[in-house]
């Protein structure tokens, strides 16, 4: 009788690359046939019930873009990528049914929005997921912590302390040629997303394209070409410019590149060419990103509840005008309405500026910080569910920040971090 084949479909989520992808590795390692999967799913296109789309053009055009390099990628290692644009259930029994798998290989993940989409796989289909965005193991983690704690410090000095991090998967082999199947599906456009085609804004601090070959190149370039990141600790507070800070979080928000391999990186730039306090606070930034990644997957649903982690029952605003006020750029402050409309033009906003925009909208002008949150989660290139909703709740008052009542003047702040107004005339005399 002969043997049953083994057909594996390897889910892309959060994890478009091919280097360093224990799902992508693991499928190949025990499958007869690899086939790989993503679907775009019209509904994360929609309005909200606040009048802006869900996914906003600027992450739009940066998730095609890294799926058209995905399928090139995939392609050296003849694997086929089938790519969806339809509800996530359709599309899903679709492919089991025509190509017969057995197995899906997967990212996991725990927020509702996924965990909903898993929930349409059928209960015969062997799911196997395993983490893979982390700097620090879960497994690692779990032994030094049964809670997370509220300080970022407490976590980031004992994982510092007593863990470290695994080495990184290498790129699959090539499978054999037979392996890739005859059909060669589309990538959606723009236009069938519901967008207009457009040009990156002259003044743009991330001109930059998406998936693994650009998100490699950047870091290259970043490390090695031009050193920045020996700077990184005086720069990373700057509005102005693509140098001033790394922009590697796109690319580490969808998966075009793991955070490991950027920390693998980074210590062979500390080894060949130096190690300092900017060196340093790169690893310092990763920590974060794993931190709040921690944080949401210990709070699930409190991650996104009105009065947040920590918070007590708070009164919130929803007003319309004051919030139209600060998505335009039209409030009392110029440096937040500078930064709302870099935003607005670009996709894009510096560290600096979210932190005041939001502990303005959610400190100043008491506007529900879910409200704030959506609409990053709308605009930003670099949006991942885990750092925007951990950093508004932590400018809100209701999450992980040591002093919740913290408030920036933004006058204050523009002084420090716009001395010369540059970055002000930038945006509002354009």
């Amino acid at each position: 009788m002969q043997k049953q084949k083994i057909n594996s479909l390897v889910w892309f989520r959060n994890n478009l690359r091919i280097e360093d992808n224990i799902s992508l590795s693991k499928a190949i390692n025990n499958s007869d046939n690899i086939f790989a999967f993503i679907n775009i799913d019209p509904k994360n296109f929609l309005l909200t019930k606040y009048g802006f789309k869900k996914t906003e053009k600027y992450r739009a055009k940066f998730l095609l873009e890294t799926i058209s390099d995905l399928k090139s990628q995939l392609d050296t290692l003849n694997i086929s990528l089938i790519i969806t644009h339809k509800d996530f259930d359709k599309s899903i029994k679709e492919i089991i049914n025509n190509y017969e798998i057995t197995n899906i290989y997967t990212q996991t993940e725990w927020t509702r929005d996924e965990l909903k989409e898993e929930s349409f796989i059928p209960d015969e289909i062997n799911l196997i997921k395993d983490f893979d965005q982390f700097l620090f193991s879960p497994n690692d983690v779990k032994g030094l912590y049964d809670n997370i704690p509220r300080g970022f410090s407490n976590f980031r000095k004992k994982c510092e302390k007593y863990l470290s991090v695994n080495d990184t998967l290498s790129i699959p082999n090539s499978l054999n040629p037979d392996n890739k199947i005859l059909f060669d599906y589309s990538i959606p456009t723009l236009s069938d997303l519901g967008f207009e085609d457009f040009d990156v804004h002259k003044d743009s601090v991330f001109r930059f394209k998406g998936g693994e070959t650009n998100a490699k190149d950047r870091i290259k370039n970043y490390f090695f070409d031009t050193r920045n990141v020996s700077r990184y600790k005086l720069t990373r507070n700057g509005l102005i410019g693509e140098d001033y800070s790394s922009k590697f979080s796109p690319w580490l928000a969808n998966g075009s590149v793991s955070v490991k391999y950027i920390f693998k990186l980074l210590k062979e730039y500390e080894t060949k060419v130096e190690k300092n306090d900017s060196t340093y606070w790169l690893y310092f930034e990763l920590i974060w990103r794993d931190f709040f990644k921690y944080v949401s997957m210990q709070h699930k649903d409190k991650f996104f509840n009105k009065d947040g982690i920590y918070g007590e029952d708070k009164e919130w605003s929803d007003d319309k005008d004051v919030l139209l006020k600060w998505i335009n750029g039209k409030t009392d402050e110029p440096f937040i309405n500078a930064n709302m409309i870099e935003l607005s033009n670009t996709g894009f906003m510096s560290n600096r500026g979210r932190q005041n925009v939001a502990n303005y909208l959610t400190k100043e002008l008491k506007i529900d910080w879910r409200i704030g949150a959506e609409y990053f989660e709308s605009m930003l290139i670099d949006y991942d569910v885990h750092s925007n909703y951990g950093n508004w709740l932590y400018n809100a008052g209701i999450g992980n920040d040591s002093m919740p009542f913290r408030k920036f003047n933004p006058k204050l702040q523009s002084e420090r971090y716009d001395p010369d107004k540059s970055y002000e005339k930038t945006w509002l005399d354009g």
